[in-house]
This record gives C-alpha cells, sequence and structure tokens, in this order.
C-alpha cells in the first residue's frame, strides 16, 4: 500500500475517546523510534505524524486507522 496521504492532509481515525481529527505533519517510511518504541514502516506501509486539531498531542498512524476529512 503506498502512501495515500501526505504531509498537510486534514485526517480523522477512531481513538479511545472517539473520533479525533488533526494534520499529518511527517510520513515515516522506514522504522523509527517514538517514545521509547519502535515503530515499523515502509515505503508502501508508511506511518504518519498527525496533530490534534483540538490539542498539541501528536499521534503516530498508519493507513489504515485513518480517513481524509474534506
Amino acid at each position: 500500500m503506498k502512501a495515500k496521504f501526505k504531509k498537510g492532509d486534514h485526517v480523522s481515525w477512531n481513538s479511545e475517546a472517539g473520533h479525533v481529527s488533526g494534520t499529518i505533519i511527517r510520513i515515516h517510511q522506514s522504522d523509527f523510534n517514538w517514545k521509547g518504541y519502535t515503530h515499523h514502516a515502509t515505503p508502501d506501509d508508511p506511518q504518519y505524524e498527525i496533530k490534534s486539531d483540538k490539542t498539541d498531542h501528536v499521534a503516530v498512524h498508519k493507513t489504515k486507522a485513518l480517513r481524509k476529512v474534506k
């Protein structure tokens, strides 16, 4: 699965707190460390750093967890 989203895209995802939306600020296409854990990513299966619209919280998600917001 190639990168479906690009930096600056507005997306939403489901979290424990309900639906959250935010803006993609970075795309990872290789393994990276995030908050003490190694996250796996490839060009075909990237992970996205997303800054929440409501807070300054930054989350990391794979393509399958995200939906583009119009």
